[in-house]
C-alpha cells in the first residue's frame, strides 16, 4: 500500500511563499507519477500539478502556472511543491497523490491510487 505524507503547510501572508513536501518511498517515486491537489471547504478537488515518473514531465493547472513548481528530491525521497506569490484564494488543504497518468493539467481526471492526509495552507494577512 502506497503511503504518502505531506508537510510544510502553515499560515503565510499574501505574496509569500511556502514549500510543501510529500514523503514517499523510493519505489513509489520510481513507479508512480505524483500529483498535488487541493481542496478548500465547500469546493471540489483541484488538481494543481503532477510530475511523471517516466520522463519527469511536469503539468500545471492554469490557476497556479508560473507560481507553483513541482519537483522530485531523490535524496530526500520527496516530491516538493514550491508555492510563490500566494493569494488568499490558495487557502486550502493540500494533498499529494499517486496519479494513474500524468500527461496533462487534467491528470486528476485520470484517477488517483492513493493520497496522504493533507497539510493546511492558509494565506491571510
Amino acid at each position: 500500500q502506497v503511503q504518502l505524507v505531506e508537510s510544510g503547510g502553515g499560515l503565510v501572508q499574501p505574496g509569500g511563499s511556502l514549500r510543501l513536501s510529500c514523503a514517499a518511498s523510493e519505489d513509489t517515486l520510481e513507479y508512480y507519477a505524483i500529483g498535488w491537489f487541493r481542496q478548500a471547504p465547500g469546493k471540489e478537488r483541484e488538481g494543481l500539478a503532477c510530475i511523471s515518473s517516466n520522463d519527469g514531465s511536469e503539468y500545471y493547472a492554469y490557476s497556479v502556472m508560473g507560481r507553483f513548481t513541482i519537483s522530485v528530491d531523490t535524496a530526500k525521497s520527496t516530491v516538493d511543491l514550491q508555492m510563490n506569490s500566494l493569494k488568499p484564494a490558495d487557502t486550502a488543504t493540500y494533498y499529494c497523490a499517486t496519479a494513474y497518468i500524468c500527461d496533462s493539467a487534467n491528470w486528476i481526471d485520470n484517477g488517483m491510487d492513493g493520497w496522504g492526509r493533507g497539510t493546511l495552507v492558509t494565506v491571510s494577512s
